[in-house]
């Protein structure tokens, strides 16, 4: 068994401290005293080269304590949490349960609720780029791109909302409830393959330009269902010369992709913090430039905070404060890599396995080779693979015969594709059963 200190030795994390007191159940745990048991932010170093791909495999994979007798490719789903983040949401836990209600309600001497929350904030605004008071604290990323589109409060009978076929399904439902609760259009479009840049530009000018109604659009950072990465910027320019807002889904660009909300240019982002971050589960968040925040309703008329505040935009029932808390642990292990030298190698991870199969025949790659125009997450398509429910067989196959989770998704106007979506954790010897299974049964819908 991988003990603590061993895995701490050899990867070259350093948890000493209250933190490791209290993981442990040591000392720091048994003081009477909050303030002294309070879990204290711990050094984290990484010691892989990162530009090696076999040491980099080697070293992220003993970060992560997770099973291997399945190969999961579902990272655009749930990131799992490396062994510090582990460590640091256990005595978090630890902690918020030992004081409960009396840090719940405002916070123990020493140690206001409010005041350690706002850290969780900070970091992540300090990740983005934004400032703290832009950054609200969410229950994941589809609650925080709830809150801005069905808040959005420019919206009048008759404005038109666009979304598109690469959109997250419930980001398009929140659009299509802003019809169905204030009278607004729904203009749905399909982007036209391949997703290559010249394309992608003149299908969103085109129906930004035959939508001289349109008021908002929903613009996905990274697509769930196939892994697009459109030009993002340009994009949020074109919406912005014709006086229409963006809501940007980055649920799968935040400790993805690096970048700034000014890379962006959008005003309104939701995100999510527990799938390429490895945040704990149920944290994410929302960004509103400071200067359009009353563009956004607080929720449901939500009076618990301020009109001023941010946090208004966003449910304020009780939530998992150990995970929130969690944050900045998360961020300090992303930092340690190197948020560029982890997309790298996620981008190498996703063209490991793509290469390989390239020569099978009949076999569709979702994305063009354009650089940036993707990043670890690829739809793919079997010969012969047409509706859903073909999808969904080939899925359950790659499970039960060869034990690889990989994602069936529909929604594209061209079909459902099997999405795979490699994880800091996963190596080339997954990878490579993976290119073993796809080879296997290419001829299973011939």
């Amino acid at each position: 068994m991988d003990t603590r200190r061993g895995f701490l030795g050899r990867s070259g994390a350093l948890m000493g401290g209250a933190l490791g007191m209290a993981v442990a159940g040591g000392p720091a745990m048994a003081s009477d005293s909050s303030t002294d048991a309070w879990p204290a932010d711990a050094p984290f170093a990484f010691s892989g080269d990162m530009d090696d791909f076999a040491s980099a495999q080697a070293a992220l994979a003993r970060l992560y304590d997770v099973r291997h007798d399945f190969a999961t490719f579902d990272a655009a789903y749930y990131g799992a949490m490396t062994r510090p983040v582990q460590a640091a949401y256990a005595a978090h836990s630890h902690w918020v349960n030992q004081n409960h209600a009396l840090f719940l309600r405002s916070g123990v001497p020493g140690h206001p609720r409010d005041v350690e929350l706002d850290k969780s904030r900070a970091a992540v605004a300090r990740m983005l780029g934004a400032s703290t008071e832009e950054i609200a604290l969410s229950g994941g990323g589809t609650e925080a791109l709830y809150a801005l589109i069905a808040n959005y409060a420019a919206i009048r009978p008759g404005d038109a909302v666009i979304h598109a076929d690469v959109d997250y399904d419930e980001m398009q439902f929140a659009c299509d409830y802003l019809e169905q609760s204030r009278g607004a259009r729904i203009v749905r479009f399909s982007l036209p393959e391949p997703h290559t840049e010249a394309n992608i530009l003149a299908a969103y000018d085109k129906v930004l330009e035959d939508t001289p109604r349109a008021k908002l659009l929903l613009l996905t950072h990274l697509s769930n269902r196939n892994g697009l990465v459109p030009p993002v910027r340009a994009i949020v320019a074109l919406a912005k010369a014709r006086g229409v807002d963006v809501i940007l889904d980055s649920a799968q660009a935040v400790g993805h992709i690096p970048f700034t909300v000014e890379e962006t240019g959008a005003d309104f982002i939701g995100f999510s913090l527990h799938k390429w971050l490895a945040a704990p589960l149920g944290t994410g968040g929302i960004y509103i430039r400071k200067e359009r925040l009353q563009d956004i309703a607080p929720w449901l008329g939500n009076r618990i905070h301020g009109p001023e505040d941010i946090r208004a935009r966003i449910p304020t029932g009780t939530v998992d404060f150990a995970a929130r808390l969690t944050v900045p642990s998360a961020i300090a292990v992303q930092d340690a890599i190197g948020p560029g030298a982890k997309h790298r190698h996620l981008v190498r991870l996703r063209d490991y396995w793509v290469e390989r199969v390239r020569d099978v025949p009949g076999l569709k790659i979702m994305l063009p080779d354009e650089p940036g125009r993707y990043g670890a997450v690829t739809g793919f398509r079997l010969p012969g693979m047409n509706g859903p429910d073909d999808a969904k067989k080939a899925a359950g196959l790659f499970l039960d015969k060869y034990r690889l989770l990989v994602v069936a998704k529909a929604g594209l106007a061209s079909g459902p594709v099997l999405r795979v979506t490699p994880a800091l954790f996963n190596t080339s010897a997954e990878l490579d059963r993976l290119v073993a299974a796809i080879r296997a049964e290419r001829g299973l819908f011939a």
